[in-house]
């Protein structure tokens, strides 16, 4: 893909999303990052990025944000949530915020930047789903989040995919981000054991999957989840 597209990655300010905005920058193009904070964000003035601060906990306002952006060629719906708590003390409010980022919002902006898309006749859309969807996870409500993602991208792919739009997810095991710090020791043990190079992923692996789904991959990949788990799966 030659031509420089507007590309719209949320929680693009750390982690996952923080190496693909590299990645999108580096190969020339325009990135809107979407974050609740970016008080130690390394690409603040960077003059292809522009930082969007906004809590995504807050649907309602997402078309009123959505209509204050250009046309959106590429979304990256990377920001998530995990609580890692027991499912019998799960707080009714950690519930809600998890089932908002993590599924309502993706929903929400997919819904309003996908009409720009059709008129268009062109749209990626990648979701930053997990191997927690595919697998039983001791965060239920996390697990459950990210399964959801998973059909809401094979969905989105059927109603979309005949107006010229490709929507893919990814699901990685564990990665190197701030994440790690509340998966309990015993459970990283475990999983690095069962892995084949006896290590997490790191961001950049992530990241370039997830670039080559909205950029290059051929149109025929539409309404897949690729799996990023190094022999994690299924476990």
């Amino acid at each position: 893909m030659s031509t420089s597209k507007k590309v719209l990655i949320t929680g693009g300010n750390k982690g996952i999303g923080l190496a693909a905005t590299q990645k999108f920058i580096s190969a020339g193009h325009k990135v809107y990052v979407l974050a609740r904070d970016f008080a130690d964000f390394l690409l603040k003035d960077h003059g292809q990025v522009e930082m969007i601060e906004y809590d995504l906990s807050n649907i309602a306002g997402i078309p009123d944000l959505v209509a204050q952006l250009p046309d959106i060629d590429i979304l990256l719906n990377n920001a998530g949530v995990m609580f890692a708590l027991p499912y019998q003390e799960y707080p009714r409010e950690k519930i809600d915020r998890i089932l908002k980022i993590n599924l309502q919002a993706p929903a929400a902006l997919i819904t309003e930047l996908s009409g720009a898309m059709i008129r268009r006749g062109y749209g990626r859309i990648v979701n930053n789903a997990s191997i927690a969807g595919e697998i039983g996870h001791p965060d239920i409500w996390y697990g459950m989040t990210k399964a959801g993602l998973i059909n809401m991208t094979k969905s989105f792919a059927k109603l979309l995919g005949p107006q010229g739009i490709v929507v893919n997810a990814v699901a990685a095991g564990p990665v190197e981000t701030d994440m790690l710090a509340i998966i309990p020791e015993p459970r990283k043990k475990a999983i690095k054991e069962a892995v084949y190079t006896g290590r997490f992923a790191y961001p950049e692996e992530v990241a370039e999957a997830m670039f080559w789904l909205a950029t290059d991959c051929p149109e025929y990949i539409n309404g897949t989840c690729l799996d990023i788990n190094n022999g994690a799966f299924p476990r």
